[in-house]
Order: structure tokens, then sequence, then C-alpha cells
């Protein structure tokens, strides 16, 4: 009988007492009427009183916070960023960090931080020149982020900037200006296939003008080169007259003549 009133007894306490597991990456922040007690428990199994106390399990290990936000360029372009910052936070303040923020403390301190150090990098850049530059206002928001969330004992590793989405208006002026500019260095292009074109034709006639000149002054100076000239156009027949009912080759008709004058 005592036997069976120890087993009620110790189920009855049992029943009346909480318990919670601690797993690895995490800290039990235990509260008692609703205030934190001691520090924050390590991983493993804990017994506590449900009626006054409560464990919270608070991660520690490294995580991703998403999300997107509008911004403003220099030049007042608005554009929609999405990024990816992961973070974790220090273990050995994550007690603190709970008294202060409590469990969501990620959306009360993390979120805006890096919400407000994307509007300020992205504001010192025209739209034009943000894609391009896209990894320089990536490198200086992380900075900034780390640098603001390490006075909260959070680390952040890592930032990323996933996608800049312009506003409709803007997106289609810079489809056309590249439409633009891609018309406009066809066209010099063919300006400069024209110009070549006809620099070509000039220094070919030019050439040809020079040959010519050297040409006529040699023909000048040397009455043989006519000769010569003929000789090389010759096909090899004898040019023909007409003299006394024949056909007679034309050798040397000024000589013929006084020939025939003679006779006479």
């Amino acid at each position: 009988m005592k036997r069976f009133m120890f087993l009620m007894l110790s189920l009855l306490i049992l029943s009346s007492c909480g318990f919670r597991q601690v797993n690895e990456g995490y800290r039990g922040i235990k509260q008692v009427w609703g205030k934190m007690e001691g520090e924050p428990l390590l991983p493993g199994l804990y017994f506590y009183n449900p009626i006054s106390s409560t464990i919270y399990p608070m991660e520690i290990y490294e995580q991703k916070l998403e999300g997107q936000t509008s911004c403003y360029t220099k030049d007042t372009q608005s554009v929609t960023v999405t990024y990816v910052v992961t973070y974790f936070p220090d273990p050995s303040a994550i007690g603190k960090i709970f008294v202060q923020f409590g469990p969501g403390w990620e959306a009360k301190i993390l979120a805006p931080a890096v919400i407000g150090t994307l509007k300020d990098a992205i504001g010192q850049y025209i739209a034009d020149d943000l894609v391009s530059k896209r990894e320089a206002v990536t490198t200086y928001a992380q900075e900034q982020i780390m640098k603001a969330l390490a006075t909260r004992k959070i680390t952040v590793t890592r930032m990323d900037v996933t996608n800049l989405d312009f506003d409709d208006t803007y997106e289609k002026a810079v489809e056309q200006k590249v439409v633009a500019i891609q018309e406009a260095q066809e066209a010099k292009n063919r300006t400069i296939k024209i110009q070549e074109e006809a620099k070509q034709v000039i220094e070919k006639a030019r050439a040809e003008a020079e040959a010519m000149k050297i040409k006529t002054q040699a023909i000048s100076g040397n009455n043989n080169l006519v000769s010569y000239e003929a000789v090389q156009k010759w096909n090899g027949s004898l040019p023909q007259i007409i003299m006394g009912g024949q056909s007679i080759p034309f050798i040397n008709f000024d000589k013929l003549m006084k020939s025939s004058s003679s006779e006479k």
C-alpha cells in the first residue's frame, strides 16, 4: 500500500512539473514569474514549474534574413531591392538580447538596420550606375550593417543584393536608350566604312594619276618608248593599204610614196 501511495505521489509530482529540452544551436532562457533567472541554459533536458516558470529556446546558430525594400537612387529613381543577410547572435549575449527585445528580436533590430543601410547606400548612386556598381553598393552596405549590429552583439557574416527591380517607366527608358546607343554605333560603323571606302578610291585614283604622270614624262623624254609601246601592243598582223589595185603591207608609207614619185 505504501509503495502504491509513493508511486501515485511521484506521478502527481511529475504531472505537475514541466520539462524542456534545449537543443544544440540554442540557448534556453528561463523565466520565473516573468523575470529571467540565471544565465542562458546550455543544451540539455530541464524540469521546471509550469505554473511559475517558462523556458524559451533562443537560436544562436547562423541564420538568413531575406527580404526586400523600396529605395530611391541619387537621381530619385524608385527601385525595389531584394536582399539576403547571414547572421548569428553572440551566445554569451543572448540573454541580454532577450531581455531587451524578446523572442522576435530580429524584426526589431536586424531588419531595420539592414533596410536603413541599404537605403543610404543606394541613395549615393544614380540609377544608371547602380547595376554596374552593385558589388560596391553591397560591400558598403555590409560594412555599415556589421558596424551597426556589432554594438548589439550580432555578427553579420555576409550580405547579398540578389535583385534590383526598377520602376517600369525607367526600365522602358533604359531599353530605349540601349537601342538608341546600338543604332548610333551601327551608324558610326557605317560612316567609318564609307569613309574608308572613299579613302581607298582616292588613294587608287592618286596612284593611277601618279603612274600616268610618270608614264607621260617618260614618253615625252624618249620617242623610242612610243615605238616600244606600239610593238608591245602589236598583234602580229601588218596593216594593209590598197595601191594599184593590190594590197600592200603598210611598213613605211612615207618611203613608199617617195619611191612611187621618183619612178614617175
